[in-house]
């Protein structure tokens, strides 16, 4: 399984279309075949910052999401497009 986290920091005034983009995005990720979770999140102590922690089956399954229509239109052209900051946080289970 791959496990991670990104974090997309946006302008205050983005917001609302960050979110709607990411809504969109999250709505058609889900339905991928590989696609164990995919969960955004809005932190509460940074309007600004973004959160979506993701799971998919193999890295099969995640060359697949970023190479989907959805992640090209929401992602690449949307997100990206409009993002002060990107980090991501590879994960590891415990035990």
């Amino acid at each position: 399984m791959v496990s991670f986290m990104i974090r997309f920091k946006f302008a205050q005034e983005d917001r609302a279309e960050m979110a709607d983009f990411v809504r969109l995005l999250a709505a058609e990720t889900r339905k991928e075949p590989g696609c164990i979770t995919y969960l955004p999140f809005h932190l509460d102590d940074d309007p600004e910052t973004v959160l979506i922690m993701e799971q998919y089956a193999d890295d099969k399954a995640l060359a697949a999401h970023r190479d989907s229509a959805h992640f090209k239109k929401w992602c690449v052209g949307g997100l990206f497009q409009k993002m002060k900051e990107r980090s991501v946080e590879n994960l590891s289970p415990l035990g």
